[in-house]
């Protein structure tokens, strides 16, 4: 399996890239957001693949942050969601807005995104979001409400995520500085709210 490809991009196009790794050209499927974050043609870039292989076919899929290919291959387990509607949702929200939308049960939001209806968009919050507040490690007690465990529970999940230490440490202590008693798992949803709209 390719866990990542570095090279020279070859080719940059809204739906795909081609990169040039010693002088073997791999086309690779991204998302606009990838797209947006990618160097101009003829520069040296390294993209997160995620490798989909399947009886007839195998197709590349490239991530330019961590955070985005975790949420693809989270989507593309939901039933009715395969790698080409996973890249699509993955077009029509960025990271955090979707983490937000998925952890927050906005269905309405979801169903915005082109090619989700409805009842993809449900399935998508069933199936998703424990697996999401599993990963952002909510809903663990802590007996010490606003403690340096229940910071840094925060900040660690926040940094699965694929969130930089930094950015989730200044998140986390801003929300605890105006909500001193919620615990972890309301801490990350409204550190996220902030690292949405930053």
């Amino acid at each position: 399996m390719i866990a990542f490809l570095e090279g020279k991009l070859e080719v940059k196009k809204n739906n795909y890239a081609v990169l040039n790794v010693n002088g073997v050209g791999y086309r690779i499927e991204i998302s606009t957001t990838t797209f947006e974050q990618l160097p101009a043609a003829g520069k040296h870039v390294r993209l997160l693949i995620h490798h989909h292989i399947t009886d007839s076919d195998q197709r590349l899929f490239g991530f330019f942050l961590d955070q985005e290919q975790r949420l693809f291959e989270y989507l593309i387990t939901v039933k009715g969601v395969g790698p080409k509607l996973g890249l699509t949702i993955m077009s029509g929200m960025k990271a955090p807005a979707l983490i937000e939308s998925i952890v927050q049960q906005d269905q309405q939001g979801l169903s915005r995104i082109p090619g989700i209806g409805k009842k993809t968009a449900q399935r998508i919050i069933l199936e998703l979001k424990d697996k999401i507040m599993e990963t952002l490690g909510a809903g663990d007690p802590v007996a010490d409400q606003g403690s340096s465990t229940t910071r840094e529970e925060a900040i660690s999940a926040l940094e699965a995520l694929g969130f930089r230490k930094r950015d989730a440490e200044k998140a986390v202590m801003s929300v605890i500085g105006n909500n001193g008693d919620a615990g972890v798992s309301e801490i990350v949803k409204l550190a996220l709210t902030q690292l949405k709209s930053g």
